[in-house]
């Protein structure tokens, strides 16, 4: 199976309050900037080897994603973020470690893990984030997702004023939720966060420009 690896894309906001959630080199040198830019971005086409089994997509999908992130450390140093937005899970996971988790420890890195669905976790499922969602009224509303063992798992974020359905914002590594929250929701103009959403556009591109290219 043949599959593009997401790209990359990294942004940077300049908000007052950015500083007090990341302290990050990458984020200084380009601390002026006024809207969210990408900044790098780059992709892999890759053969996958390993079938897709539910909660184990980072056996399948990890290395390719570490390969580009090493290169980017090679080859552009100045701009190797600090925080990494995952498009998966961290801690709210069946096993309580996610893709975001993986990439993490792996990576000696913090992570956060950015979801449109949600695992059953601990009493936590489509029914408690459907009786939450109510109660976010506005872009940037979240609340805490509180297990049935009174542990925080994460957190359903409103991320847009017009979106309906809550994104799922987990601890990836090294992260604290209220942290990870704030970050995330600084990096939103749709409800998807920007580098996940750009990610997500960009790759979809380059297989469109793939098919294309080998049907004709």
């Amino acid at each position: 199976e043949m599959c593009i690896r997401d790209s990359l894309c990294f942004f940077f906001q300049a908000e007052d309050g950015i500083r007090d959630f990341c302290l990050s080199r990458g984020l200084g040198d380009v601390y002026k900037r006024q809207a969210l830019d990408v900044v790098y971005e780059d992709y892999e086409m890759v053969k996958l080897t390993i079938p897709y089994i539910p909660g184990f997509l980072a056996f399948r999908e990890l290395p390719h994603v570490v390969k580009l992130i090493d290169k980017l450390k090679k080859e552009n140093p100045s701009i190797v973020p600090e925080v990494f937005l995952v498009d998966g899970n961290g801690v709210l996971h069946q096993n309580g470690f996610g893709f975001a988790s993986h990439l993490g420890v792996v990576l000696d890195t913090t992570t956060i893990g950015c979801s449109k669905k949600i695992f059953f976790v601990d009493g936590i499922g489509r029914d408690k984030v459907k009786s939450i969602a109510p109660k976010l009224r506005r872009g940037g509303d979240w609340e805490k997702l509180q297990g049935d063992s009174g542990r925080v798992w994460g957190a359903a974020l409103k991320s847009h004023d017009e979106s309906t359905d809550p994104m799922i914002i987990s601890v990836g590594h090294k992260i604290s939720i209220e942290t990870a929250v704030e970050l995330v929701k600084s990096c939103c103009n749709f409800r998807v966060p920007e580098p996940i959403r750009q990610a997500d556009l960009r790759s979809r591109s380059i297989i469109r420009d793939f098919d294309r290219k080998f049907k004709n």
